[in-house]
């Protein structure tokens, strides 16, 4: 998505870069956890976004500071061992029981 906030007027751009940043914060760790096939967004993704928003200039104390804090955020999910999707679980790991024990015999 191509964005130039640079032409907008100062509270017009405040108000954007307050808007993605909240955005951002919001979907950022969903999109990352994802489901079974991974990832929805990458990190080099999210984080590409936070960087074009460093780039704008002139943000304000308080949004360098989320910023950052979500930067760390990518930095620690990069360095968690990510899991590995394409491996079922145990059979152990089964959400419900049986429905009735298990007999010696075979017989219910």
């Amino acid at each position: 998505m191509d964005r130039t906030l640079n032409t907008l007027s100062g509270s017009s751009q405040t108000t954007l870069i307050d808007r993605d940043i909240a955005h951002i914060a919001r979907v950022m760790r969903t999109s990352l956890r994802g489901d079974l096939a991974g990832p929805i967004l990458p990190a080099g993704y999210w984080r590409k976004r936070l960087h074009e928003l460093l780039d704008t200039g002139h943000l304000s104390h308080a949004q360098l500071c989320t910023i950052d804090s979500l930067l760390l955020q990518l930095d620690q999910f990069e360095a968690e061992p990510q899991p590995a999707y394409d491996t079922l679980a145990p059979a152990a790991a089964a959400l419900f029981p049986p429905p009735y024990p298990a007999s010696a015999s075979g017989q219910i």
